[in-house]
C-alpha cells in the first residue's frame, strides 16, 4: 500500500514538473529557431540572441529590471526588517493597527496601487521615469519584507534583547548580534518575495514610468503587433541569469554552512552582499556603453522621444538615425491609440507620435499638436498621393504618413471557396459551411465597420438604429459561427493554418501570405476601412528639431525599405512601396501588400467620441456574448 502512495506520488510531482518547465523549455528551443514562427520550428539559429543583442531597447529593459529588483529588494528588506521590529515593540493597538494597515497594500488589487502612486506623481509633479519606478516597488516591497520577517519576530523570547544588554551589549549590538540573527530566515524569505515582486511586476511599473524607461515585463506587453522571437532569447537569457544566480546561493550556503570558526563565517556573510554590488556594477557598466556619440555630429548630445504602437519600427532604424545624427532616441511603445491618448492628454512628453488617422483627427480638434513647418521637411515629394489630404488633415499640415493599409479577409485558398467571398463580403463571417472555423478580430471598430458595410451603411455612421443593426449581425456571428475572438494571435495561428478565415490588417496579412502560401487575402467590394497611421508632433515637444530629422530621415528610401520590409505594412514612400512589390522584392506578388485605392465605398474612420463610447459599449457585449457561446 505504501509503495502505490509513493509511486503515486512520483507521478504527480512528475506530471507537476512536466508542466512548469515544459513551456520553459518550448521557450528555450524557439529562441533558436530560424524564422519569426512562435510555433513552427524551422532551423537552428542564433539571429534572436544577436538581434536581442543588438538592441539597445532589449538591453536597457535588461539593465532596469534587475537593477531596479537589485536596489528595491535591499533597500526594502532593510526598511521592511527596521519597521517589523519597531511594530514588535509597540503597545498592543499601535500594533495591531499597523498590521492591518500592512495587510492592505498586499490584499489592495495592482491596478488601484498603481493608479494610486500614478496619480501621486502628477499630483506632486515628478517626472516619471527610474526613479519613479524605483521608489514604486521599493514601497510595494516593504509589505512583503514585513509580512514575512514578524512571525519570527513572534516567535522570539520578547527579553531575548534585555537580556543581552543586561550582559554589556548596547542596543546596537543587540540588535545586530541577537536579534537579527535569530530573523535571518524570515528577512531571507522576505528578501526573496521582493526580489520576485519587483522582477515580476507589470502593472504598478507600466504606470508609474516614463520618459522611455520601461522593464522587461512592460517591454514584452507593448509588442502589441507582433510577439519578435528575439523575446525568447532575452527570456532564456533570464532564465539563465536567475539559474546561475540560485547556484551561486546555493553553493555559498553550503560553503558557510561548512565553516566552523565564526570569523570564516563572518567574512562570508558579504559574500551574497559583495556579489549583488558587483552585479549591479556590471549592468550599470554595460548600460553606459549605449548611446554613446560623437560630438561632431548635428545632434550629439540630443535625445528623440518617440511613442509608437510596438514592433511597428524596422530592426535597424533607431541605431542607423543615432549613427547618422548623433542623438540617442528613446523609443515608447503603446498598445492602442486610447492609451496614447491618455498619456498625451496628461501632459506626457514626447517629441514625435505615431497615432493612427481618426486618433490624429481628436488630437487636433484638442489642440494637443502642433502644425508642421513645411520648411523643414523633404518628404512629401516622395509620398503617395492616394494619402495626401486624408479628411483627417485635408491640407497635411499635422501629420506625415508612416503606414497605410485596409482592412480585409485573411483566407486560407485550400479550404475557401473564393466564389463564397465574392458572393458573400463579409458575410461569409455568416455562412456556416464555415462555422468553427473563423477569427474576429478584437477591435470594436473594425468590426462593426465589416457588419456595417455588409448591411449597407457607412461605417462612420451616427444613427443609433444602424449601430444597433451591427450589432445583432455581430451578435449573430458570435452564437451561431462559434468565432473566436483573437488580438495579433491571429498573425500566428494563420500562418500554421488553424482556421479558414479571419478579419486582419493588411500589413499582417502581407507578412502572413509570406509566410504561408496557402494564404489568401480579399477584400469586398462593399468597402472597407483605408487607414493611415501618421507622424505628428505634440504641442508640448521638447525638441521638434529633431523630430523633424527624424521624419525626413524615415521616409528616405534606405529607411522607409529597411521600416516596411520589416514591419510588413505599407511603405508610405512610393519608390519603396513600388520596388517591394515589385519583381525581386520582398512582397512579389502578395496583394495584401498594395492597399486599394479605387473603390468608391472604402472609408477612412473619422473621430467621433459618442459613437466610439456606442460602439464600444456594444462591443463588449458582443464579447459577453461569444464567451457564453464557448
Amino acid at each position: 500500500m505504501k509503495k502505490n502512495r509513493r509511486i503515486f506520488g512520483t507521478v504527480l510531482l512528475t506530471l507537476a514538473i512536466i508542466f512548469f518547465y515544459l513551456p520553459i523549455v518550448y521557450m528555450i528551443v524557439f529562441s533558436f529557431n530560424d524564422s519569426k514562427s512562435l510555433t513552427a520550428f524551422t532551423g537552428f539559429s542564433l539571429r534572436w540572441y544577436e538581434h536581442m543583442l543588438e538592441s539597445r531597447d532589449m538591453m536597457q529593459s535588461l539593465y532596469t529590471t534587475f537593477s531596479i529588483a537589485i536596489i528595491s529588494t535591499v533597500v526594502s528588506t532593510v526598511a521592511g526588517t527596521i519597521a517589523a521590529i519597531g511594530i514588535s515593540k509597540s503597545r498592543k493597538i499601535v500594533r495591531d493597527v499597523m498590521e492591518q494597515v500592512n495587510n492592505l497594500p498586499i490584499m489592495n488589487p495592482d491596478i488601484v496601487t498603481a493608479i494610486g502612486f500614478m496619480l501621486l506623481f502628477i499630483t506632486f509633479r515628478v517626472e516619471k521615469g527610474y526613479m519613479t519606478m524605483l521608489l514604486a516597488h521599493i514601497a510595494f516591497c516593504i509589505p512583503f519584507v514585513m509580512l514575512s520577517v514578524m512571525p519570527k519576530i513572534r516567535s522570539l523570547d520578547p527579553n531575548l534583547a534585555d537580556a543581552a544588554m543586561d550582559l554589556g551589549a548596547t542596543p546596537w549590538q543587540s540588535l545586530i548580534k541577537v536579534i537579527v540573527p535569530q530573523i535571518t530566515p524570515g528577512i531571507v524569505s522576505g528578501a526573496l518575495i521582493a526580489f520576485t515582486m519587483s522582477v515580476d511586476d507589470f502593472i504598478i511599473s507600466y504606470f508609474v514610468t516614463g520618459s522611455g524607461v520601461k522593464n522587461l515585463s512592460i517591454m514584452v506587453y507593448t509588442m502589441s503587433k507582433r510577439v519578435n522571437p528575439s523575446i525568447n532569447a532575452i527570456s532564456t537569457l533570464v532564465v539563465v541569469i536567475i539559474f546561475i544566480a540560485l547556484i551561486v546561493i546555493n553553493v555559498t550556503s553550503a560553503i558557510m554552512a561548512k565553516r566552523e570558526k565564526k570569523a570564516e563565517i563572518g567574512k562570508r556573510k558579504w559574500v551574497l552582499p559583495t556579489i549583488a554590488i558587483i552585479l549591479v556594477l556590471a549592468i550599470g557598466i554595460g548600460a553606459t556603453s549605449f548611446g554613446q556619440t560623437s560630438s561632431s555630429l548635428p545632434f550629439a548630445g540630443e535625445t528623440l522621444y518617440i511613442y509608437l504602437p510596438g514592433e511597428y519600427m524596422g530592426e535597424d532604424i533607431v541605431s542607423d538615425f543615432e549613427a547618422y545624427t548623433g542623438a540617442t532616441v528613446v523609443v515608447e511603445n503603446f498598445e492602442s491609440n486610447e492609451q496614447m491618448y491618455i498619456k498625451v492628454a496628461n501632459g506626457g512628453n514626447y517629441d514625435l507620435l505615431i497615432p493612427s488617422d481618426y486618433m490624429i483627427e481628436r488630437l487636433i480638434q484638442e489642440d494637443l499638436i502642433q502644425k508642421l513647418d513645411q520648411s523643414k521637411l523633404d518628404c512629401m515629394p516622395k509620398i503617395v498621393d492616394n494619402i495626401k489630404g486624408m479628411p483627417y488633415d485635408p491640407q497635411n499640415e499635422y501629420g506625415i504618413p508612416y503606414f497605410w493599409g485596409t482592412v480585409g479577409i485573411i483566407y486560407d485558398t485550400t479550404v475557401v471557396d473564393e466564389e463564397d467571398l465574392e458572393n458573400d463580403g463579409f458575410a461569409v463571417f455568416l455562412n456556416e459551411k464555415y462555422k468553427g472555423n473563423i477569427y474576429l478580430y478584437d477591435s470594436e471598430r473594425d468590426s462593426f465597420m465589416m457588419a456595417l458595410k455588409n448591411l449597407g451603411y457607412s461605417m462612420n455612421t451616427e444613427s443609433e438604429e444602424e449601430l444597433s443593426a451591427a450589432y445583432n449581425w455581430l451578435v449573430k456571428c458570435v452564437e451561431t459561427m462559434e468565432a473566436q475572438i483573437v488580438t495579433d494571435e491571429i498573425i500566428d495561428n494563420m500562418i500554421n493554418g488553424r482556421k479558414a478565415l479571419g478579419l486582419i490588417y493588411s500589413g499582417d496579412a502581407t507578412y502572413v501570405m509570406s509566410e504561408n502560401e496557402d494564404m489568401g487575402f480579399y477584400m469586398p467590394n462593399e468597402g472597407t476601412n483605408q487607414w493611415v497611421d501618421a507622424m505628428v508632433i505634440p504641442k508640448n515637444a521638447k525638441n521638434p528639431d529633431l523630430a523633424y530629422e527624424f521624419m525626413n530621415f524615415i521616409t528616405n528610401y534606405e529607411a522607409a525599405y529597411d521600416n516596411s520590409s520589416w514591419v510588413g505594412y505599407t511603405s508610405p514612400n512610393r519608390d519603396v512601396m513600388n520596388d517591394l512589390f515589385g519583381p525581386d522584392g520582398d512582397y512579389e506578388g502578395i496583394d495584401a501588400y498594395i492597399p486599394r485605392t479605387d473603390n468608391e465605398n472604402d472609408e477612412a474612420f473619422c473621430y467621433n467620441d459618442r459613437t466610439r463610447k456606442i460602439m464600444s459599449n456594444l462591443w463588449s457585449k458582443v464579447k459577453i456574448a461569444a464567451s457564453n457561446a464557448e
